[in-house]
């Protein structure tokens, strides 16, 4: 649907500022998807991104700052999402014992299970583009994307 008739505005100042509308737009409603996958697990997207990022390093530990520069939402509180994971045992805080100021952060095995649960559920999800874009349109957008934050 074209993004006039899901906000109800027929103009906009100009081909810019629809555009901008429309990223803003469409970000909000791919993550309403995202999240309604998430809630079974009682996850979520930050603290999904959290246990992904720990997926990718395992099995070696990162520390927080390694976390949040690799997250997606840069103004994600990641010391509160750790915990938080910590809590539900998806992850492990191991503080260093010759540095006390340096903790050492891993994904578990019930952390591992539970993304192993949601990969079909998200890969279904990403067949999303597959369905409305054709691989040339999804590289092209990804790489205007790219493009606009650089």
């Amino acid at each position: 649907m074209r993004l006039e008739d899901e906000i109800k505005q027929v103009k906009f100042a100009n081909d810019y500022q629809r555009a901008m509308l429309n990223i803003v737009f469409t970000a909000n409603w791919l993550e309403v998807g995202i999240s309604h996958l998430l809630k079974k697990y009682d996850l979520s997207s930050q603290q999904y991104n959290v246990l992904r990022i720990l997926r990718g390093s395992r099995p070696n530990p990162l520390n927080l700052l390694d976390i949040q520069e690799r997250m997606m939402d840069k103004m994600s509180n990641a010391t509160r999402l750790v915990e938080k994971l910590r809590q539900k045992e998806l992850l492990t805080r191991i503080q260093c014992p010759t540095n006390r100021r340096k903790v050492e952060i891993k994904i578990t095995d019930k952390g591992m299970e539970v993304l192993k649960e949601l990969d079909p559920a998200m890969d279904k999800n990403d067949q999303l583009l597959a369905e409305k874009l054709t691989a040339s349109e999804v590289k092209l957008l990804g790489d205007m994307l790219d493009k606009l934050r650089d």
